[in-house]
């Protein structure tokens, strides 16, 4: 029987505060896409906003729920540590330069033997960035990074479990990464695609973290179809775990499951995509909603803060 194995990330979902503030950051600072403006399904008074390269490609992808004078959250055992940014090799002076510029502060760390500048955004989200080889690069270029500048999509992501000996058997197991090194107080695992595939496993069980504004809620996995989908759904369950019914996402097919270390993992499909209801010159620039909203449009749209892309002050110096 072949071996399950995914490409890496599809996308990471985060809880924020500021939906202005969340556009401005990821769009005015970190320069990438705004792809999609649409709603939680489930509260449709808060915003579902994704942000990734030029056409939200699968492994770019982070998106969020802003929801205004939200609880903040603790980051801890059970989520997503530190999402991991990959740019372009020669390009790291750029981005200390622009994160300065900006008011952001930020640390630089090695791990192994690549450098990292880490920060966090305006709710407290860590993110890092990595300069790497692998990933086509960008063809978005906005706000004054040019695109041998501009990130490419994920280079990875830090987990932080409650049970990471579990989490580490998962990951090469199940999800298929393999592991290839240790160093410190982290486990690195690798799978086969070029972005958004190195998962570093922080080797120390960490006390569960608190869901809210600035934590990500959860991780999700590629498949590369829907047949694909499917084979995934039976092989987490035949791994004894408890994953959900497919779920339509619009742009994806989802299933979720709870790992034994607490961290939250999907895995969606790479089809359809984000422009199956926008051209791809028009991504982003309309509220997009499920056709069992579209009677309640005008009511939703008035109950939603009004947010722009727009390039910040100075970006272009």
């Amino acid at each position: 029987m072949t071996k399950q194995q995914t490409a890496g990330i599809h996308h990471i979902t985060a809880f924020v505060q500021s939906a202005q503030g969340t556009v401005d950051f990821y769009a005015g600072i970190l320069g990438l896409r705004l792809v999609k403006k649409t709603i939680n399904f489930d509260a449709p008074e808060v915003y579902h906003l994704y942000f990734g390269d030029e056409h939200g490609s699968p492994g770019t992808i982070i998106t969020f729920f802003p929801w205004a004078g939200s609880r903040r959250g603790r980051i801890g055992g059970g989520q997503v540590g530190i999402t991991t940014y990959a740019v372009p090799t020669g390009s790291l002076a750029f981005w200390e330069t622009r994160l300065t510029k900006f008011g952001v502060s930020f640390e630089k760390t090695e791990r192994f033997h690549e450098t990292y500048l880490q920060f966090e955004d305006h709710d407290g989200l860590k993110l890092e960035i990595v300069e790497r080889e692998q990933g086509t690069p960008s063809t978005w270029s906005f706000g004054g990074i040019s695109t041998d500048k501009a990130i490419k999509g994920f280079g990875g992501a830090i987990l932080y479990s409650t049970a990471p000996d579990k989490t580490s058997q998962l990951l090469e197991q199940v999800m298929g990464l393999e592991k290839i090194g240790q160093e410190g107080a982290y486990a690195r695992f690798k799978s086969f695609g070029d972005i958004g595939n190195i998962i570093d496993l922080h080797v120390t069980a960490m006390p569960y973290g608190a869901g809210g504004a600035g934590t990500v809620h959860h991780i999700a996995w590629r498949a590369k179809d829907d047949a694909e989908h499917e084979l995934w759904r039976n092989h987490v369950q035949n791994s004894g775990y408890h994953p959900t019914p497919i779920v339509d996402r619009q742009y994806f097919n989802a299933i979720y499951f709870r790992e034994e270390g607490g961290i939250l993992f999907e895995i969606a499909t790479d089809p359809p995509g984000f422009a199956r209801d926008e051209a791809p010159e028009a991504l982003g620039e309309k509220i997009m909603l499920p056709e069992w909203f579209e009677a309640n449009r005008a009511q939703i749209e008035r109950n939603l803060p009004p947010i722009a892309v727009r390039e910040l002050e100075g970006s272009g110096q």
